[in-house]
């Protein structure tokens, strides 16, 4: 059997990459004209449908060929969100494989903008684990928005302002379930949205609070090396003042 070589294959990947970014924003700007305009919807309802079909088939074949499906269903949540066929409003989650390609394929430095800030942005978001964090959260709130439209009988918009309310620790109290299984889903949403949104504030903060330490230690280490190489440079005119003395004494 005829081996394809591993460049070859990379540069397939690269293209089908591109080809799902395509139309992932293809797919945003078609469920965003769905939702501000109903004949528009209508007309590009077949076409819509295709791309959720096609984003559910790349989804369930990664799923399958990964070897670590835990890793696997927590760095692709928002394409899970992104096949959830209740609102137009899920596909913009597909967005996200276009930051996943950027990433995988080290676009920045291709492009060679690769620096200080790209290393930053990095280890903010993995090193941390902010992403994870952020993603769990987005991932509560929207299952927790979709479920309860679904048993208040609310519009999704409504749904998702009530979870957010909700998470946020805000509540307005314009909107409250009525029924066992919403009162269910706030419960949930409560002590797993705020508690991970707590998280998300505390890594922030650590985040800035930590780089602060490091600056202000680099700064303090800075200063002792100046300090150090001020003292070489005064031990190095003595000793050159002292080398001249003996050398006048033995003439």
């Amino acid at each position: 059997m005829h081996k394809v070589p591993k460049q070859q294959l990379e540069k397939w990947l690269i293209v089908y990459h591109i080809i799902i970014a395509i139309l992932a924003v293809l797919s945003s700007v078609l469920a965003t004209l769905m939702m501000l305009n109903a004949k528009v919807g209508i007309a590009g309802q077949p076409v819509f449908q295709g791309l959720l079909i096609f984003f559910a088939i790349d989804y369930v074949v990664r799923l399958v060929f990964t070897k670590n499906r835990k890793w696997f269903l927590i760095n692709n949540a928002f394409d899970l969100l992104g096949i959830l066929p209740m609102h137009p409003a899920f596909s913009l989650f597909r967005l996200a494989r276009i930051f996943r390609m950027v990433r995988t394929h080290h676009v920045f430095w291709r492009l060679g903008i690769s620096g200080k800030w790209t290393r930053d942005l990095h280890r903010f978001l993995y090193d941390t684990g902010f992403i994870y964090l952020f993603t769990i959260s987005v991932v509560i709130i929207c299952l927790s928005a979709l479920f309860f439209s679904i048993v208040e009988r609310q519009t999704l918009s409504e749904s998702l302002w009530w979870a957010i309310t909700t998470a946020t620790t805000v509540g307005y109290g314009d909107d409250s379930p009525r029924t066992a299984w919403g009162k269910l889903i706030a419960t949930v949403l409560m002590i797993g949205g705020v508690g991970f949104i707590g998280l998300l504030t505390s890594t922030i903060t650590g985040f800035f609070t930590d780089r602060t330490g490091q600056e202000d230690a680099q700064q303090e280490q800075k200063e002792q090396n100046e300090a150090l190489m001020k003292q070489v440079r005064q031990l190095t005119r003595e000793v050159s003042r002292l080398s001249k003395k003996v050398d006048k004494l033995k003439k």
